[in-house]
């Protein structure tokens, strides 16, 4: 599967986005897909997480109640909604596929990423 992440950009503090990730190749529904982030000089970090049908989401503690995953199999898309920005939010953003269980917030449980799409949120 290919996967394309889209919808960064500069944003002021207090803002939303929403970031696609388009997949190409296997039926979506194949694949429980995330989201990660780089913020800069600092590790890939797990942002959030959701099964294969939309059934179960997961986020990290620094993103509940301010992010929303969610996924349409038939246009094969997973979408993050990011509201209430802060400056602490800016990152590359990746949407990475996976067909194993396993821990959601390991990367190497992720076979397949995006080429990431750049969040900056100014204060």
């Amino acid at each position: 599967v290919q996967l394309q992440a889209s919808g960064g950009g500069l944003v002021q503090a207090g803002g939303s986005l929403r970031l696609s990730c388009a997949a190409s190749g296997r039926t979506s529904s194949s694949y429980a897909m995330g989201w990660f982030r780089q913020a800069p000089g600092k590790e890939r970090e797990f942002v959030a997480h959701i099964s294969r049908y939309g059934g179960m989401t997961y986020y990290a503690d620094s993103v509940k109640g301010q992010f929303t995953i969610s996924r349409d199999n038939a246009k094969k898309m997973v979408y993050l909604q990011m509201n209430d920005l802060k400056p602490e939010d800016t990152a590359v953003y990746y949407c990475a596929a996976t067909i194993r269980d396993g821990s959601i917030w390991d990367e190497s449980l992720y076979a397949y990423w995006g080429q990431g799409t750049l969040v900056t949120v100014s204060s």
